[in-house]
């Protein structure tokens, strides 16, 4: 009998690899990373926000682009421009920035006198309020406060006469009393006094002692004033009368007359 030989085993059987090739019909073939890279940029995936962007960085481009286009025919208009052309165009320019520093320095004038002008307004206004004031302590339609005397006359056998009292409001102002007010009526330069029954008028408006004077002025002067030999003191303490005087850092005359509006006189300012 013939002895047949056995049959060649193939080669994937005999190296004992049962699972399947990569060339095996049905398996997807691997990507390499170029194809990969390719394939994350291609079709392009552009968001609004960057197309925005886009856009503005093309206008921006253009604007700049333009504008050095526009420069560089100006710089050669003017290096192909004549040399009497040149210095025109030189002479303008010089003559341009003097009309605008003219007018620099002429803006700069005005503010500084309307700067000034304001000032001078606000001290104007300052000055006429404080001159209103001092007016109208004068005048006694105002109340005044500062340092003072105050002056107590105790007429208890009523021997005090409105001259006596008018002697010693004369010699208070002579002494530099700025105001004055006598038992809650205000003295001003038209005050007059005058006797009544069983006391004195001040301005028709009658007083009882004892007397109290309340001055407005320097006390070291004031007091001095009424105490001098022969003075209002002396007389009163002559007629039996007690008078007591006293300095104070600050006295309040608040006593107020009305304001009198002239009948005939008006003012000759324009």
């Amino acid at each position: 009998m013939r002895k047949e030989l056995p049959q060649e085993v193939p080669a994937a059987a005999r190296s004992g690899n049962s699972g399947s090739h990569p060339d095996e019909e049905g398996a997807e073939p691997s990507m390499t990373g170029r194809q990969r890279l390719v394939a994350g940029l291609w079709p392009p995936r552009v968001s609004r926000a960057q197309l925005i962007v886009a856009l503005l960085l093309f206008g921006l481009g253009f604007g700049l682009a333009v504008q050095v286009a526009s420069n560089s025919d100006s710089g050669s208009a003017l290096r192909g421009a004549r040399q009497e052309d040149l210095v025109r165009i030189l002479d303008e320019l010089d003559n341009r920035t003097q009309r605008l520093e003219d007018e620099k320095q002429g803006l700069e004038d005005q503010r500084t006198e309307l700067e000034n002008s304001s000032n001078q307004a606000e001290e104007a206004r300052k000055q006429t309020v404080e001159k209103e004031k001092q007016l109208g302590i004068l005048a006694g339609t105002v109340a005044a406060q500062g340092p003072g005397i105050t002056v107590t006359i105790d007429d208890a056998k009523g021997t005090v006469k409105a001259d006596m009292l008018l002697d010693a409001v004369q010699e208070l102002r002579a002494a530099g009393a700025e105001a004055i007010q006598v038992n809650g009526v205000r003295v001003v330069a038209d005050t007059f006094l005058s006797d009544a029954d069983g006391g004195v008028k001040v301005d028709g408006n009658k007083i009882a002692q004892p007397y109290r004077f309340k001055v407005i002025g320097k006390p070291q002067d004031l007091e001095p004033a009424l105490n001098i030999p022969g003075g209002v003191v002396q007389t009163l303490e002559k007629e039996q009368a007690t008078v007591t005087v006293d300095r104070a850092t600050k006295i309040v005359v608040d006593a107020l007359r009305p304001a009198k509006r002239p009948d005939y006189a008006r003012s000759s300012s324009q």
